[in-house]
């Protein structure tokens, strides 16, 4: 059900997190978020930092806007996005230790910025039947979006990461895990849409991280990973507008591979997810996929495309932001492009206003193409000259 997205010509939203003011010291913890939000140090931090996140996504001119993931810890490489759910969904014990990390391709020795995120990697393992427990999503989305009229979109990584990085003491294979977790996970979902939430974001299913790395076998395969993204929204495009985000990993804001990856060999399997929207990372691979999204993309998912990037400190120019857009359309319909980040920017590695830049340079580059096709242009009050502090020379 397209909600957020409907009759909007060339949506522009943002992945999800954003880096965390300096001033927000209070984390969350183990600590339910409705036990959270009683105590009147975090209430005021947790709901001041929401509010900014979503007044600067406004000044900026974005159609959707996000919480930010404001209800993430402090902590090394964005970890929070895996072990919050763990940390508050039931089945799991209260004994968080290291797990193992760094296996294969993705092993950093010490000494790579990245061995500090796998140490950091520290989960409470499975002990008993997987439930939903208190992940409270919806209270979460609620705060949000009474602070604005914009959709406010809610994202929470999926079942596999998840599973793949605790240890279980429960069940008797990964697979069982793995659709244990779906199930919670869609439960608690399904709540967050009846609560009214517009777009609902399933993060990283492991489609094309598999097919990129050929990895094949009786469980762990692309067609699984399908099964899984499908069973946990099971349900939900009746209620709301799902999206299925992809990118290649940014623990730190770090790139997870030393060549720059194509989604071309996952493609077919991600054409079979059950979404209405499907993100792809693609300015920071200089836009290489961009005919493959258009070609083998179904008609009836929209594609949405990053045009910011993520790693990267420097701010894109608006015209560089245009030219990507343009280059896109040849491909894909302007009724089906939706403009993006190409993921969250809030895994530990850069500063809110190199944040807030890109976003505004975002909406500024889709107004760019938007008045070339004669199409609406949003307000970008950020950009008004209006309002700068330099004196006009005479």
């Amino acid at each position: 059900m397209l909600r957020a997205t409907k009759d909007i010509m060339l949506p522009t939203t943002i992945t999800g997190s954003l880096p965390r003011p300096s001033w927000y010291t209070e984390n969350l913890g183990a600590r339910t978020f409705l036990d959270a939000m009683v105590n009147n140090r975090f209430r005021e931090q947790y709901v001041d930092t929401v509010s900014i996140y979503l007044h600067e996504q406004e000044l900026a001119g974005l159609d959707i806007v996000t919480d930010g993931d404001a209800h993430f810890d402090s902590d090394v490489g964005g970890q929070s996005w895996t072990n919050y759910p763990p940390r508050h969904m039931g089945g799991f014990d209260k004994d968080p230790q290291p797990t193992p990390a760094g296996k294969g391709g993705l092993a950093f020795p010490p000494g790579h910025i990245l061995h500090d995120y796998l140490e950091a990697r520290v989960m409470p393992g499975i002990n008993g039947p997987i439930t939903r427990g208190d992940l409270q999503y919806a209270a979460m989305w609620k705060v949000a979006q009474r602070m604005t009229k914009k959709p406010v979109k809610f994202g929470t990584i999926g079942p596999e990461l998840v599973a793949f990085a605790v240890q279980d003491r429960h069940y008797k294979n990964v697979k069982d895990r793995i659709l244990a977790i779906a199930d919670a996970l869609n439960e608690e979902l399904h709540s967050l849409a009846d609560a009214g939430c517009p777009v609902i974001q399933f993060e990283e299913p492991q489609i094309h991280m598999l097919a990129a790395r050929n990895i094949v076998d009786d469980v762990i395969n692309p067609n699984f990973s399908v099964e899984v993204f499908n069973r946990t929204v099971k349900g939900l495009r009746a209620k709301t507008e799902v999206w299925c985000h992809t990118c290649w990993g940014n623990p730190s804001q770090q790139r997870m591979f030393k060549d720059v990856m194509s989604y071309k060999p996952a493609l077919e399997a991600l054409n079979k997810v059950d979404a209405d929207v499907i993100t792809f990372e693609s300015v920071s691979a200089g836009g290489a996929d961009l005919e493959a999204f258009g070609k083998m993309i179904s008609s009836d998912k929209k594609v949405c495309i990053g045009v910011i990037d993520h790693h990267s400190l420097q701010v894109e120019r608006p015209d560089e932001i245009a030219d990507h857009i343009r280059r896109a359309l040849k491909y894909i319909p302007a009724e089906r492009l939706v403009l993006s980040s190409d993921c969250g920017m809030g895994r530990e590695g850069m500063s809110r206003r190199h944040a807030y830049y890109k976003i505004v340079a975002l909406v500024l580059g889709t107004n760019m193409v938007r008045k070339e096709l004669g199409l609406p242009q949003a307000d970008v009050l950020a950009a008004d000259p209006r309002y700068s502090l330099v004196v006009s020379g005479a």
